[in-house]
């Protein structure tokens, strides 16, 4: 999702230093829209007043904002980092702790719309930490996204991400439990599925979700293992907050066994496979291959 968040601000005559692990991608929108390629998140710090990170998983963002050559050894006070990037609220805000002690600002910023969200720049943000920091860097985010929702300090963005992926991922072994029970007892993927668009089960996720497993299209937007990571996060907030999430942790063992039959790398939908391999039978419509 990063490169066409990138792409997005190149675009928009925003001048902007690009990195990225491999350094490949980094190397090619450079090339590709006059960015600036850096070798390190340092060099990007060094050559920017605004840094926008977004990586896989809380040990990736302390490394590329901590770590040896991380953007705290380059950031000058005053600078404001905003981490898009879906990690363990408690770490963000040592995060930001570390930051502040060096007087440059820290915003949790996760964001959701996957990748179609990322290249049409519609994406929606959840943002904590300083309200007036928002505030100032909220033109440039309007660039990348449409919709933002201030969620208060630090941590708080995450807390409101985390919570919405719960309610999504429950939703969605919801919906394979009932379109795997639908097919064994012989109803028509297609009608059931036209029968939920038209009831009180409609959602976003089903209308956005149930046409690619009826057409056997898991090319991911949202991989499992991304949101198997986040369910784990989930688990682990529930926990320090003392909060009861049974139905998560079984949501969190399907996505589980999804990886372990090899779908990580396919999109969530594919989860679906899981089911249908214990039921013996396949959700898929008419022209499905």
């Amino acid at each position: 999702m990063g490169y066409p968040m990138a792409r997005n601000l190149l675009r928009a005559g925003h001048e902007v230093a690009v990195w990225t692990h491999s350094g490949t991608k980094a190397r090619e929108l450079a090339a590709a829209e006059k960015g600036r390629f850096c070798a390190t998140p340092k060099d990007v710090a060094e050559n920017a007043d605004v840094i926008f990170l977004i990586v896989g998983d809380t040990a990736m963002s302390g490394e590329t904002i901590l770590g040896k050559g991380g953007i705290i050894e380059g950031a000058r006070p005053g600078t404001v980092v905003a981490d898009a990037s879906t990690i363990a609220p408690t770490t963000s805000r040592e995060i930001g702790k570390a930051l502040a002690a060096k007087g440059v600002d820290f915003l949790d910023a996760p964001c959701t719309g996957s990748k179609a969200g990322a290249e049409g720049g519609t994406l929606t943000f959840m943002i904590g930490g300083g309200r007036e920091v928002f505030e100032r860097i909220r033109p440039i985010l309007e660039v990348m996204g449409k919709r933002f929702y201030y969620c208060g300090g630090p941590g708080m963005g995450l807390h409101a991400k985390l919570s919405q992926n719960l309610i999504l991922s429950n939703l969605l072994q919801g919906f394979n439990e009932g379109m795997v029970l639908a097919a064994k007892a012989g109803v028509d993927p297609a009608l059931m599925l036209d029968i939920l668009d038209n009831s009180a089960a409609k959602s976003g996720l089903v209308s956005a979700k149930a046409p690619l497993v009826l057409r056997r299209a898991f090319a991911p937007a949202f991989s499992v293992k991304w949101m198997h990571k986040d369910i784990g996060l989930m688990l682990d907030s529930a926990n320090e907050l003392k909060v009861p999430v049974p139905l998560t942790a079984l949501t969190h063992q399907m996505f589980q066994a999804a990886i372990a039959k090899g779908h990580g790398e396919q999109d969530i939908c594919a989860t679906i496979k899981v089911m249908e391999d214990w039921a013996g039978v396949e959700v898929k419509g008419s022209q499905a291959g």
